[in-house]
């Protein structure tokens, strides 16, 4: 049900009204607030500069600095936890960070590690909680929460040109750090054994870019990698491999273990559920789990990251399900009208998007590197909504490469957006806020660099 009356599209008049009675459905406009970090480069060429502060005292001068393929949890009571990625640490430097912060609602806290870049790991003794442990620096790992609380990450890689990749498992209590399984070494080749039986002796080779689920049992799960090492090959690539962990050993589920190429992936056809279908090798695609206990993939990035994919998959535990989008790569977003749902919008293909599910059961994925409505590919800035069935343009250009309109520092308003990025930080609190934090991307003058901006926005 809608009102003319209130459905304005923000220039006084009931457009998105007639759009809704031409087959449509509208929702409310996103406001968009600029929380906290810079909107903007201070250093000339440079980045955006953390301030540490203390580390474990909350404060609100207190930011991470400018940072993309961070590595990010919620825990229970809300926080979220942001661990490392690729950026500058306090003294200008460039590299990888592993810094651990979390971010209360109001005031971020530096918990742990350094504020140096290019810092190695303490593993301590494997299984052993301690507190002088810490991963090393790197970018992209893959993590999940149990319902413990516990706070996991998977692998990543400590170098910009996709190498030197981690294949450990780590634990975090909320105090201290614990090696649980995998090699301390980088750049491990996976150990696969027999598909479907667990092992302590398996673990998926060092990675960046896996997508990661954990399940209603605890079990956690991954799939691929834009960069990975299989069974013996030497050097990285997409994976197409799916492994889970049940907490305590690894399982080689389903996949090649050998690296990915070209056409590996098997769509079958849209929403019937296969066991020959599965997707193609990819990295840096977008995830959730639905209340059925469902797993969801959107997106990626495919071979050489030669293509920008929109296809929509669920995964059952068994079986995948390619549920929407394109079998194809490089597909042009189809925006419609803003806040219009209509059957004939399409999000376009996109890597390093950010996204996950609201408290209404709805998706939302915002930016990422892909292609807008001209069919040029580049850095979004777009916020879109799924509705299981339909997508709808939140918010945001439909055009790559634009600009942040921030605002005022903590003034809600529907005009404004962060600029075009891939690699932020995403996540959705409680009461239904989505919130992005940095990334690589467009600056309110127009510069591309990493980003530390804070963003709360009202769907």
């Amino acid at each position: 049900m809608f009102f003319l009356s209130a459905c304005s599209d923000g220039g006084g008049n009931n457009s998105l009204g007639l759009l809704a009675l031409l087959g449509g459905s509208t929702e409310l406009p996103t406001t968009w607030t600029w929380m906290s970090g810079r909107s903007s480069d201070i250093l000339g060429g440079g980045y955006g500069l953390p301030v540490y502060g203390t580390k474990g005292v909350a404060d609100p001068a207190n930011f991470p600095g400018g940072r993309q393929d961070s590595m990010q949890w919620v825990d229970s009571s809300n926080n979220l936890w942001l661990f490392g990625g690729q950026g500058r640490d306090a003294a200008t430097g460039f590299g990888r960070l592993n810094d651990l912060w979390k971010f209360d609602g109001e005031n971020w806290t530096w918990v742990r590690g350094s504020n140096s870049v290019n810092s190695a790991g303490a593993y301590g003794t494997k299984g052993v909680t301690n507190s002088g442990n810490d991963p090393g620096a790197r970018m992209s790992g893959t993590t999940w929460v149990d319902s413990s609380g516990n706070l996991w990450l998977f692998g990543g890689c400590s170098s910009i040109n996709s190498s030197d990749c981690f294949s450990d498992l780590w634990k975090f209590d909320g105090t201290n750090w614990t090696w649980v399984a995998g090699p301390n070494t980088k750049n491990t080749n996976g150990v696969y054994g027999t598909q479907g039986v667990a092992n302590s002796a398996n673990f998926p080779g060092g990675r960046q870019g896996a997508v990661g689920w954990i399940d209603s049992s605890d079990t956690a799960w991954i799939f691929g990698a834009n960069a990975g090492l299989d069974e013996s090959f030497g050097s990285t690539s997409v994976m197409q491999d799916l492994w889970k962990f049940d907490g305590a050993n690894w399982t080689w589920v389903a996949g090649k273990k050998t690296i990915g190429g070209p056409g590996d992936g098997n769509w079958g056809t849209i929403n019937i559920t296969s066991a020959s279908n599965i997707p193609s090798s990819r990295g840096k695609a977008v995830s959730w789990v639905d209340s059925s206990d469902n797993l969801w993939l959107f997106g990626g990035a495919s071979y050489d990251d030669a293509g920008q994919l929109n296809d929509l998959w669920k995964f059952d535990g068994t079986n995948w399900t390619w549920k929407g989008g394109s079998n194809l790569s490089d597909q042009t977003g189809v925006y419609g009208k803003k806040n219009i749902t209509k059957s004939s919008n399409s999000i376009g293909g996109r890597y390093s998007a950010i996204g996950g599910k609201l408290p209404n059961g709805k998706i939302w994925i915002f930016g990422g590197q892909g292609v807008d409505s001209a069919g040029d590919s580049g850095q979004l800035n777009d916020l879109w909504i799924f509705d299981g069935k339909k997508w709808t343009w939140k918010g945001g250009t439909d055009l790559i490469t634009q600009a942040g309109n921030f605002g005022p520092k903590g003034k809600a308003g529907t005009d404004y957006y962060p600029g075009g990025r891939y690699g932020s930080s995403g996540w959705t609190d409680s009461k239904g806020n989505i919130w992005i934090f940095g990334g690589m991307g467009i600056d309110s003058n127009g510069n591309n660099e990493f980003q530390n901006d804070l963003w709360k926005v009202r769907p």
